[in-house]
This record gives structure tokens, C-alpha cells and sequence, in this order.
């Protein structure tokens, strides 16, 4: 009896050893937490983070944290993320599978269905404002904080599934691992977003915008002679009493850049007549060479400001799904004239 106790004891610790020897190990930069760490490897997903913890728990320190220069297995992803275009599988010539991984939409609004291959061959580089440690402009709306990073957010991963749905190759530049697409008036502020592929967002805003970018150009290089455009969407912060529509800017040497920014505001000085017909849109087009990301993608870009985050009737843009989508789909429309006028 001794023995067979024994000998189980040694087939436990042997399959253990067995088992950690499967997983990668990182170790632990001074500053790291668990989220920053795990955000290093694309794991920061709160599936991953209980899994960290639970293979971790001797070597954290009470209050569960890390210890500089000390070792830690990683989880093991239960599915490869793909995190470029993926090859899509088809069904009866309609593709099913998302060019970005179905998780990034949420359950609700995955997989995407390709409807048609109106925008089949174009590329999009989709990059909203801030993320990760920097939320952006702050609004107030019935006593809750409004920030611009997940509103702009959400309407930037609502017009990557619009663009999928017609055939288009998205990119994501900005991911929010666990989001997906929320149709909540008040959208939880969290600090967990990524750049692609799979980096950190660093506090400092020129070095996160230089390294967004420097991934643009290394896409666009990589899709070399396609229709290749920038779209960077923000929220504005302007005085509270301050009403403004949405408003765009290109550079100055860009006749692309321009072209697209025209095509989009014609179909929001359209839409705008027709929802709201004893109200003029006073939106505009104009030249903003001074921004970071117009001025150094090698894609032609269009920079939208989406409203004033602190106006009331501009929070009415925000707060309603229905309107978040509304916006996505004429940005689309505005996009799909552009590619297919080119």
C-alpha cells in the first residue's frame, strides 16, 4: 500500500513538472504587474490573467503581485489569436470567417459574414484615439465619467465589421481584447487595450503614436499597390456649451487624403439633411498637416473628430448604440464612394 502511495506520488509530481515544462516562462520587469506583463504576450484577457494567477500563486507576493527578475509560466492560448488578415473558408462563395478574430467582436456580433465583395482589394488601417493607459478627453453624463477612448473605440470596431461585411482587409491598429462591440449608453473605461500586434500602449503619446504608425508603414509596405487608407477616428473636448458635428482633416499634400475626406463628409451632409432637415450640418473638411498620424502614414489619411464629449446633445451620439452604428455605417458609405470613384 505504502509503495502504490509512493509511486502515485511520483506519476503526480513527474506530470506536474510534465506540464509546467509546456508553458513558456517570462520574467518580470521592474514595473510590471500581472496585466502588464500578460499585455506584453497578448494574454491579458481575464480568462488568462485567473489561469496567470492560479499557475503563479507560490511565486506571487502577498498582495499578488510580481517580483523583478523572477521567472513566470505564461498561459497557454486555447485557440492561435490570428492577428493579420486570416485565409477565410467559404460557403457557397460567401466568406464566414473575420479577417480579425471573432472574439474581438464580442459574441453578439461574431462570426461576420462577408454580404459582398464591394470593397474586395481595399485596405484599411483603422486607429482610434488613445487607449490603454491614456483615456483620451473626459465627459460627464448624469454623473458618470464619459471617456473618449472607448467610445471612439467602439464606433472604430463597428466600421471594421461594416468593411468586412463587403470583402475589405482590416486592421485594427488599436484592440481591446475583451470589449468586442457594446451596445451599453455607458461604456466601462478599463486600461487594457493593445497596439497591434500584441504591444503595450505607452503612456507617452508621441512614442505610442510613432509606434502605431511605424506599424501602418510596414503594412502598407507589405500590401504594396493595393488602395491602402488611414481612418483615425477621436472624440473632441471642447467648452460644454459647445455643439459641433463631426468634422474632418487631411494633409495639405495629399490629394488622396483629400478626396477621401470629401467623399465622407458628402455622405454626412446627405444623411444629415435627410434625419435632420431644419438643421444645417456645419461640418467640415480641412487641412491639418501639424498631426502626427496624417502628416507620417505613407496610406492616404482622413482624421475625423467625432463630437464634443462634454456637449449634452453631442453625448446623444455617443451614448446611443443605435447612433454609435450610425455613424460607422455612413463612414462606410463615405469610404465605399471613395474606392469605388478611385
Amino acid at each position: 500500500m505504502r509503495i502504490a502511495a509512493l509511486l502515485l506520488l511520483l506519476l503526480l509530481l513527474s506530470t506536474s513538472a510534465f506540464c509546467q515544462g509546456q508553458y513558456r516562462r517570462a520574467v518580470a520587469k521592474s514595473g510590471d504587474g500581472v496585466q502588464t506583463l500578460l499585455q506584453r504576450y497578448g494574454l491579458n484577457s481575464k480568462p488568462y490573467v485567473q489561469q496567470f494567477k492560479q499557475l503563479n500563486r507560490k511565486n506571487l507576493t502577498a498582495k499578488g503581485g510580481l517580483v523583478v527578475g523572477r521567472k513566470y509560466l505564461l498561459p497557454n492560448r486555447s485557440t492561435k489569436r490570428p492577428t493579420v488578415a486570416a485565409k477565410a473558408k467559404t460557403s457557397h462563395g460567401i466568406s464566414t470567417t473575420p479577417l480579425l478574430p471573432s472574439a474581438l467582436f464580442g459574441p453578439a456580433y461574431s462570426p461576420v459574414p462577408v454580404r459582398d465583395r464591394a470593397l474586395r482589394g481595399a485596405v484599411y488601417y483603422l486607429s482610434p484615439g488613445h487607449g490603454g493607459p491614456d483615456p483620451g478627453a473626459i465627459g460627464t453624463y448624469g454623473g458618470t465619467k464619459l471617456a473618449e477612448d472607448e467610445y471612439a473605440y467602439d464606433v472604430t470596431i463597428r466600421l471594421a465589421r461594416v468593411l468586412m461585411e463587403h470583402g475589405a482587409t482590416v486592421y485594427m491598429m488599436v484592440q481591446d481584447p475583451n470589449d468586442g462591440i457594446r451596445d451599453e449608453a455607458i461604456l466601462k473605461m478599463d486600461h487594457d487595450e493593445i497596439g497591434y500586434p500584441n504591444q503595450v500602449i505607452p503612456l507617452s503619446q508621441v512614442y505610442r503614436l510613432r509606434k502605431r504608425i511605424a506599424e501602418v508603414n510596414r503594412l502598407h509596405a507589405r500590401h504594396k499597390g493595393a488602395y491602402q487608407r488611414l481612418i483615425a477616428l477621436h472624440v473632441d473636448s471642447r467648452s460644454a456649451g459647445q455643439n459641433i458635428d463631426v468634422f474632418f482633416y487631411h494633409h495639405p499634400g495629399n490629394a488622396s487624403g483629400l478626396r477621401l475626406a470629401k467623399n465622407i463628409h458628402k455622405v454626412f451632409t446627405a444623411r444629415y439633411k435627410r434625419a435632420q432637415p431644419n438643421r444645417p450640418y456645419s461640418g467640415n473638411v480641412s487641412q491639418r498637416g501639424t498631426l502626427f498620424e496624417v502628416r507620417n502614414s505613407h496610406a492616404p489619411a482622413v482624421f475625423m473628430e467625432l463630437g464634443n464629449i462634454r456637449n449634452q446633445k453631442d453625448q446623444r451620439r455617443f451614448v446611443v448604440a443605435d447612433n454609435r452604428q450610425a455613424l460607422a455605417n455612413w463612414i462606410y458609405e463615405g469610404l465605399l464612394a471613395d474606392y469605388t470613384g478611385r
